[in-house]
């Protein structure tokens, strides 16, 4: 009986361990490739923020137009490019929280607002 309880423990302790894995991120490096290719005029100040396009300190702190890309998308891990595109053109016609379009803003050379909280 006690190499059962021995058993019971460690399977518990293997359970607990590998049950607290990170989840991972749904940054995803098509949307941000996607990003790069469509807006030039602002590829090199996205590639210097990398994550920080969209994301906060931590990955799981996302800012409203990554938010918007995400509903656009409609689905987690999107790789079709076509799809991406087309979010993007979506999510190129909301409005931010000043009231502007967000391809009105990438267009005029400035990357949407970063994460805040």
């Amino acid at each position: 009986m006690r190499k059962f309880g021995t058993w019971m423990m460690i399977a518990a302790v293997f359970g607990i361990v590998f049950s607290a894995q990170p989840r991972p991120v749904e940054a995803q490096k098509a949307y941000f490739d996607a990003f790069v290719a469509k807006y030039e005029n602002v590829a090199e100040e996205a590639k210097a923020k990398k994550c920080a396009v969209c994301h906060g300190k931590q990955k799981k702190m996302r800012s409203d137009y990554a938010k918007a890309l995400e509903e656009a998308l409609g689905e987690k891990k999107v790789k079709d490019k076509d799809k991406i595109n087309a979010a993007l053109d979506e999510v190129a016609e909301m409005e931010n929280g000043d009231g502007d379009k967000y391809g009105d803003l990438l267009a005029d050379g400035k990357l949407p607002a970063p994460y805040s909280e």
